[in-house]
């Protein structure tokens, strides 16, 4: 497995597909700190996580999102670049049999593919991190703390598990589509879906459930919880509230607070431990989904039947 590791890693870096991400991967490391520096001084944060404002402040002056954002938005993209041609191009071209034919078990070409683009996935990703890190310091001119370092790290590690899915998503389409072209369709369909229409369907499936006309506060409160319930179900939404928690030790809860509860809180970050146990349930979500889509393309790809021709 270690040759197929290898000989996919060189595939990748020398591919003009790895040059194009690594140039965005630096685009939106600067438009990231464009961003904070623009809204870092207007955030007003507490003493101990100025550092991580670096990457969930969105520009005040001029509206661009904040790098957090961003990155969910990149990290999909990537995932599906890095597998969505993984089987079915070799399959096309003739060298899948070929490589077959040689004394290599089958499991370890489809273990070395996705263990080849999760390293891709986690030079990239690092990479942003860690030019957002090192001219962010330089710009606001505090060094992070202990536990912002280990929240950037838990930051990085849910990143990596939540592009491994979408890979994963990818790779099992390439398995079941003999045409590139289908399985790119199908995996940039459900990530259209699960981060763009998903925010249309679910409030329009709560109205219809649970209609709030009479302006009952618990109506209101059941037609957003049925919201969220929906949303849940999108690997972006479990991403997104991860990292608002494990970036932003402000935040307390998920979910409706009233505006009367939100004037009593203290402006006191949350320790590391209990941010960890408001999103634990997202994290070994995004773990499950990742871990299950694998093991689906693999059992799919270890009974397909591959022919010379």
């Amino acid at each position: 497995m270690v040759a197929i590791i290898r000989k996919e890693l060189a595939d990748y870096v020398t591919s003009i597909r790895f040059l194009g991400f690594m140039l965005l991967v630096t685009v939106l490391s600067i438009t990231g700190l464009m961003a904070a520096a623009q809204g870092i001084r207007a955030a007003n944060l507490p003493q101990g996580i100025v550092f991580l404002g670096l990457f969930t402040t969105a520009g005040v002056q001029v509206p661009i999102p904040s790098l957090s954002y961003l990155v969910s938005l990149l990290v999909p993209l990537i995932g599906i670049a890095l597998g969505f041609d993984a089987i079915n191009s070799e399959r096309s071209s003739g060298t899948l049999s070929r490589v077959l034919s040689q004394p290599i078990y089958r499991d370890s070409v489809i273990n070395g593919k996705f263990l080849a683009g999760v390293v891709i996935l986690s030079i990239m990703v690092g990479t942003m991190l860690l030019l957002v890190s090192g001219y962010g310091m330089r710009m606001i001119g505090v060094p992070p703390t202990h536990e912002e370092v280990i929240r950037l790290f838990l930051y990085f590690v849910v990143t990596i598990f939540y592009g491994a899915f979408w890979m994963g998503l990818a790779i099992l389409f390439s398995i079941l589509f003999r045409r590139v072209a289908a399985s790119l369709l199908f995996s940039l369909a459900l990530w259209l879906f699960f981060s763009i229409f998903i925010m249309l369907i679910a409030p329009a499936i709560a109205n219809a459930l649970v209609p709030t006309a009479e302006g009952v506060q618990a109506e209101v409160v059941r037609n957003y919880e049925l919201q969220r319930t929906i949303l849940l179900f999108s690997p972006n939404y479990l991403f997104q509230e991860a990292t608002t928690v494990i970036l932003v030790p402000l935040v307390r809860t998920l979910g409706m607070v009233t505006s009367s509860i939100q004037p009593y809180w203290l402006r006191n970050p949350l320790s590391l431990g209990q941010s960890i146990l408001v999103v634990w349930p997202h994290i070994t979500g995004l773990i499950s989904l990742s871990a299950v889509c694998f093991a689906v393309s693999y059992i799919l790809f270890m009974r397909q039947e591959i022919r010379a021709t």
